[in-house]
């Protein structure tokens, strides 16, 4: 175990050392000439030239490249292009909120999907199993846009139960408990039956493999057939699910972030997107590809415990 660990670190140095290759390739290739922004109005050479100067851009491609090596090796960003703020100062601020509401609807969504993925899989072919996969499907056929904009309109703005927008950059847990409920039910809706329709496969699946059988015949209740050894292997394709999420619990839900006002790390990313504020870009594409490199590696480390015949290499 602790030799596969080692061995996947070691080979997370090159994968990050790609990731940032490719996000410096792709920004100098598309995302124009930030100068020309920042500049405005005040498009003079003297102007243009002293923007880039500041920002480092008169510099060769290669020395740009070995500066943002740096800057990740020793997790400084530098300062933000357009803000004039340090880049971990601003992510810092902004990461709270996006990990309050998103980290708040995975736990609820797990919570909620799981036990009904399991009912319905429990009853499966009934009427329960039918009713439930008939409201799954038409709830997914709904855009979310859909869900967002008629939940504003009749929950906040109509039934006046929750406020439309806002955030408490000072206190988390009154916006918690203010602003996050309107977004939490709303992306409820949204992402609640494509997982209760996948988590029901993964126990369909396994309520059909030999040793389901052998066990019925030995005389094992249902249930218990159910609880103690169908879910049990029902959970690695979850714990495969949730530690896909897990990374973007720190970029946070852009959509429902825009919509609802609320200062996280999804909304920051779309205003830099619209500045070409590389510094911001670049500390939020790395820090969730190291997100993603090290809940995989947790992921693997589960499926172990939770199967011992797992084996890692």
């Amino acid at each position: 175990m602790l030799g596969y660990i080692i061995r996947r670190l070691w080979q997370m140095i090159p994968t990050l050392f790609g990731v940032m290759l490719l996000v410096f390739v792709v920004f100098n290739w598309v995302g124009g000439d930030p100068s020309y922004i920042l500049a405005g109005k005040r498009l003079s050479p003297d102007a243009l030239a002293a923007i880039r100067a500041q920002l480092g851009l008169d510099q060769s491609l290669p020395a740009q490249f070995w500066l943002f090596v740096k800057q990740v090796a020793h997790l400084d960003f530098g300062l933000s292009w357009s803000l004039q703020q340090p880049v971990t100062r601003i992510l810092a601020e902004r990461i709270g909120p996006s990990l309050t509401l998103t980290g708040t609807l995975l736990v609820v969504e797990l919570c909620a999907a799981l036990p009904i993925a399991v009912l319905v899989a429990y009853y499966r072919a009934k009427l329960i199993d039918r009713v439930v996969t008939i409201v799954c499907t038409v709830a997914m056929s709904v855009s979310s846009l859909v869900y967002i904009i008629v939940g504003q309109y009749v929950l906040a703005y109509q039934a006046d139960w929750f406020p439309v927008q806002g955030w408490y950059d000072d206190s988390l847990l009154h916006s918690w408990l203010v602003f996050v409920p309107l977004p939490l039910i709303l992306g409820l809706a949204v992402s609640l039956a494509p997982d209760v329709r996948f988590y029901r496969s993964f126990v369909v699946e396994e309520l059909q493999q030999d040793y389901v059988r052998t066990a019925r015949a030995k005389g094992l209740s249902e249930r218990v057939v159910l609880f103690k050894h169908v879910l049990r292997n029902a959970l690695i394709p979850v714990v495969t699910t949730v530690a896909s999420s897990l990374p973007f619990l720190v970029l946070g839900s852009m959509l429902l972030e825009r919509f609802f006002g609320i200062p996280g790390m999804g909304n920051e990313l779309l205003a830099a997107v619209d500045k070409s504020d590389f510094p911001i870009i670049k500390a939020i594409t790395i820090t969730i590809a190291v997100a993603t490199m090290v809940f995989n590696l947790l992921a693997d480390v589960l499926y172990k415990w939770i199967d011992p015949r797992v084996e890692l290499k």
